[in-house]
């Protein structure tokens, strides 16, 4: 196969950006081509082992691969994006990608990979089910599904959408029961991360960290005496992405959640976005509910056992 493929330097992430803008099908994705980047390779890379890996035919760069360490299983590595240019494509560049991916993760001491996305730096779940050559690649190397997960969509694109419904009655009725809800602010970070750490566990924490006070994104908070009672956040991973967000179970009921979560889709709406997605989502009726959001993106994600 005249591929070769060798470890992309951090000079080359314009080239990257723009073939991830023809290699990516949906338009959706490629639109956010350099945030991907950015959250791949120099933002996970504070905080994991990662390896950008290029596919080159000639001095062509053709195809492209992130991988990383899971920050909280070393033993674990991901692949976090593969992207080939429609022309050479089902020519055995994304395979080769793959299995460099697995050589270079095992070396990192990585017994098990996984193609799903690696919280909190992450571009999608796993692999949209309707990029198919990636899911016939994944098949032919042995990956087996062990998982789905979904996406939803809400309509910001005319004032009348559920998702950008007032919320000002709302809010007063939370303030006469001393709730506050305003924006977060980078002083609120410590207070945010140790709320989520102590609350849900997982990484929301580092993606609250990836929200609060950086351009294209933000947070917005509920508290009560100055203790908090949960958080909405957006534009993490990428700008037109709404999450994580959650409650404290104590204060369930209270409306926060919906309050919280049309604040931010309104601050969404407002940076010019027409619509936004609610990544990796747990709670369909709610989103339905409180912002008509509708199911519109499948993952599957895979994972398999490296030979010892």
């Amino acid at each position: 196969m005249d591929v070769e493929i060798t470890e992309l330097t951090p000079d080359l992430a314009d080239t990257v950006v723009r073939l991830l803008g023809q290699a990516l099908d949906l338009p959706e994705d490629a639109a956010e081509a350099a945030p991907l980047v950015d959250v791949l390779w120099p933002r996970a890379s504070a905080d994991r082992p990662v390896v950008g890996l290029g596919a080159y035919r000639g001095v062509e760069l053709v195809g492209v691969l992130f991988c990383s360490v899971s920050s909280t299983k070393p033993d674990s590595g991901h692949v976090d994006l593969v992207a080939v240019l429609p022309e050479h494509r089902r020519r055995g560049v994304g395979r080769a990608l793959l299995r460099r991916a697995e050589r270079v993760l095992a070396e990192r001491g990585v017994t098990e990979v996984l193609l799903a996305g690696n919280p909190p730096y992450y571009a999608w779940p796993g692999i949209d089910v309707r990029y198919t050559p990636a899911v016939c690649a994944a098949l032919a190397l042995g990956y087996q599904q062990d998982r789905t997960a979904w996406n939803m969509t809400t309509d910001l694109s005319y004032d009348g959408s559920p998702a950008l419904r007032p919320t000002d009655t709302a809010e007063r009725r939370l303030a006469d029961q001393g709730v506050t809800v305003r924006r977060a602010e980078p002083a609120d970070l410590p207070a945010l991360t140790a709320f989520a750490r102590s609350t849900f566990g997982g990484t929301w924490d580092g993606e609250l960290a990836g929200s609060v006070g950086r351009d294209g994104a933000g947070c917005h908070l509920a508290e009560r005496d100055g203790e908090v009672l949960g958080f909405a956040a957006y534009g993490s991973s990428r700008p037109s992405w709404f999450g994580p967000m959650g409650t404290a179970p104590a204060a369930e009921g209270l409306g926060i959640g919906g309050v919280l979560l049309r604040r931010c889709l309104a601050d969404q709406r407002a940076a010019g976005l027409t619509r936004a997605e609610i990544g990796w989502v747990g709670p369909v009726p709610f989103y339905s509910g409180s912002a008509g959001a509708r199911i519109e993106r499948v993952f599957f994600l895979y994972r398999r056992t490296l030979p010892g």
